[in-house]
């Protein structure tokens, strides 16, 4: 049953890495680089602090702080804990598969650190904005979405890696807004 969904995933990773082209290699590249999300979290910075305040907006940015080293941590756990090899260090993949950028990536990759590192926030700040700012949550999950789905692209995660990393971001996105919304309360900020 396992080698089956591993054959599968393979499959769909191969497909679905199939599809890119040159055309596109610079866009997916873009969306996959952490630091070009800058602005979009400073945007959400000035959003929390617009809408909530000073007070709200220091918890808020712990929160998060403590979501994504929490989702990120948990997602190094599991890539030495299991080792699964990444499609591009994976001896029956790799020659077959496109590798956009220039280099792999560590040796492992379940589960996607930014798969769950874009989905946490973005459903934190779906969560925190829903009655406010709908518009922005949206923004946030389509964004998610186009940063876990760029790791495929470019060659370095499987979908169930990504699957996986969404699924883990989304929980502790809820989990950590749920702590947030508590500390609001207790603090009575």
């Amino acid at each position: 049953m396992l080698e089956e969904l591993i054959h599968l995933d393979q499959e769909l990773f191969l497909y679905l890495n199939s599809l890119g082209t040159q055309t596109w290699d610079g866009f997916w590249m873009f969306m996959t680089k952490t630091w070009n999300s800058a602005p979009l979290y400073a945007l959400l910075l000035y959003l929390v602090y617009k809408n909530f305040g000073t007070k709200k907006t220091v918890v808020v940015l712990i929160g998060i702080a403590l979501l994504i080293t929490c989702t990120d941590q948990l997602s190094n756990f599991f890539k030495y804990g299991l080792e699964r090899l990444r499609p591009c260090h994976d001896p029956d993949i790799s020659p077959v598969m496109r590798l956009v950028k220039s280099y792999c990536g560590g040796k492992f990759g379940y589960f996607s650190a930014h798969a769950a590192n874009s989905f946490g926030p973005a459903v934190f700040f779906w969560l925190l904005f829903k009655d406010k700012l709908k518009i922005m949550g949206l923004i946030m999950l389509l964004w998610a979405f186009i940063v876990a789905y760029s790791r495929i692209y470019i060659g370095v995660h499987y979908p169930l890696d990504v699957i996986t990393g969404a699924l883990v971001g989304t929980f502790f996105g809820w989990v950590f807004f749920k702590l947030v919304i508590f500390a609001f309360r207790k603090l009575g900020v």
